[in-house]
């Protein structure tokens, strides 16, 4: 039986028109994928974009600045006068070390790295701990007191009696601004119509000195010791003790030689610094001496207003640390026997404070402090640190931690010693800017904590030097950035410890007494533990306020 079967023409146009629709449909599926593939292929070479710029800015950062500062070195050689007329340097080879700083605008580092989104996260989940700070304070306060309530009682303690702290920075800033300047005016009308130059100079040097001695050294140390200062009352006066002393040294230290190289003509009268120049110096983010920085057009008040809340936030942050991490776990061992586990388990519970506290220090003054005054006073060079964190040495970390100190120590310092010496000893001159260093450091320690605990000294002095030989600048490998961290981690937790022990080993066994020895008698430091708060001070009965 035969099956009834379609004509050729027309299976073939019915064929043909199968097979259009077919590859229609198919064209036009094939577009659509090409198009898909083709929006992710962009939306992939965008994020690519970013992650690209992201990676570039710094190091192009880097070599802007390279090519700023090299472009501006020839111009180095001419000094400007304090009149603002142009004298060429002597281009011996001993004149060359007499080239110092350039300043040039630019911002802090920070800043710019905030533009970034993944770098702007890390600050956002610095903000979230203080927020879980906040809530745990609050909890913890409803459960034991049965109301939510912030008293800040170890704040209030530690800035008290800020009318004292007020009047002594007065009598320091009044000195600073007033006789080094004048003390300069009096040498160099004098230096060029005098024979005895160096007579003049030495007698004036040593006057200035015994004043400064006095007024500069002796006075504020009187101040926090006689008045009994709480500790961040004490840090203040003597921290901006050891500012006006650095930047009176740095004020002499580049006027003195311009005044006496520019020997004025017949009839006319040295040119000094004006004096406006050297009051804006005492106060603007920079301790060496100009007579002008390159300047802001106008002051960014959004940006004071943000600034100065990060201030306030880093200083309630340090109080959750002292709070919340501190406290409860040095002033439960006051009552325990000293061993090794207890020792041992101190210094690692201390780790994680210590290190959050050098991060907030750094932040809250090396970021936030010195920008709110940078941008009230229209200083346009921000670079107050670099990039220390990436460091994979320890003297790159040394270099880039503190950028405005480390300026003052190389051009005093580490570079005025190679020159006395004619560039001889130059491990020398890095030993001697060590130990001033630490000697400074463990100085304000001190005072500010009423008692001597050389904690930083020896970290500072002696660890500070082998790794600062060792981790030179020719390690390079990532691990040593991992070693410098877990030194810091390790260093923060030893210090935190150790000087928390001692203060609490302080109010619990206080020493009133004189210790004579022979004809001399040292007086030991003490806070007495009646001026301390019972809520912190670990072990105080605020009824009957006994040990």
């Amino acid at each position: 039986m035969a099956t009834a079967e379609p004509p050729n023409g027309l299976w073939h146009r019915n064929n043909k028109a199968h097979q259009s629709d077919e590859l229609s449909s198919h064209a036009g599926s094939h577009d659509n994928v090409q198009e898909d593939n083709l929006r992710q292929w962009q939306k992939h070479a965008q994020k690519v974009k970013v992650k690209v710029l992201e990676q570039v800015q710094d190091q192009l950062s880097d070599i802007l600045d390279n090519a700023l500062t090299e472009s501006v070195q020839p111009f180095t050689h001419i000094q400007p006068t304090v009149n603002g007329k142009m004298t060429r340097k002597p281009s011996s080879r001993s004149q060359k070390m007499d080239n110092g700083k350039v300043f040039m605008d630019r911002a802090s580092l920070l800043d710019e790295l905030f533009e970034i989104s993944h770098i702007r996260t890390i600050y956002h989940m610095f903000i979230a701990v203080l927020l879980i700070f906040f809530l745990s304070t609050l909890a913890v306060d409803y459960i034991d007191q049965g109301r939510l309530v912030l008293e800040f009682d170890l704040l209030f303690f530690a800035f008290g009696k800020l009318g004292t702290v007020t009047w002594a920075w007065g009598v320091m800033f009044v000195y600073t601004l007033l006789v080094p300047y004048y003390t300069l005016v009096f040498w160099g009308s004098l230096y060029h119509s005098l024979s005895s130059k160096l007579g003049l100079s030495l007698g004036t040097g040593l006057i200035l000195c015994a004043v400064q001695t006095c007024v500069l050294g002796l006075f504020p140390i009187y101040t926090v010791v006689n008045n009994q200062l709480p500790p961040a009352s004490r840090f203040i006066v003597i921290l901006e003790q050891i500012r006006f002393l650095m930047k009176s040294y740095s004020f002499m230290r580049e006027t003195a030689p311009v005044v006496m190289r520019n020997t004025p003509k017949e009839g006319e009268s040295p040119r000094f610094p004006t004096f406006s120049s050297y009051l804006y110096f005492l106060f603007c983010p920079t301790l060496i001496y100009r007579e002008s920085y390159p300047r802001n057009t106008h002051i960014r008040w959004n940006y004071v207003g943000v600034t100065l809340g990060m201030i306030l936030g880093c200083l309630f942050y340090g109080y959750f640390i002292l709070v919340r991490l501190c406290m409860p776990v040095f002033r439960l061992e006051t009552n325990q026997l000293f061993s090794k586990r207890t020792m041992v388990l101190a210094v690692f519970h201390s780790i994680l404070p210590g290190i959050m506290l050098l991060l907030l220090c750094f932040f809250a003054f090396l970021h936030c402090w010195l920008n709110l005054f940078g941008e009230l006073l229209r200083f346009a060079d921000r670079m107050f640190y670099k990039d220390w964190w990436n460091s994979t040495s320890f003297a790159n970390y040394y270099r880039t931690w503190n950028v405005v100190v480390h300026d003052w120590l190389y051009y005093y310092g580490y570079r005025d010693f190679l020159w006395l010496s004619k560039r001889k000893f130059r491990t020398a001159a890095m030993l001697s800017v060590f130990i001033v260093s630490a000697v400074v450091h463990e100085y304000a320690l001190t005072l500010g904590f009423g008692f001597f605990y050389p904690v930083m000294f020896c970290l500072f002095a002696v660890f500070g030097v082998v790794f600062n030989f060792t981790m030179n600048d020719k390690r390079q490998n990532p691990a040593f950035n991992v070693i410098m961290w877990a030194c810091l981690f390790l260093g923060q937790g030893i210090q935190v410890c150790l000087y928390s022990q001692e203060w609490y080993a302080q109010i619990h066994c206080p020493r009133k007494e004189f210790l004579g020895a022979g004809n001399a008698s040292i007086l030991v430091l003490q806070l007495p533990e009646m001026r301390l708060p019972f809520s912190w001070a670990g072990g105080i009965n605020d009824d009957k306020m006994e040990v």
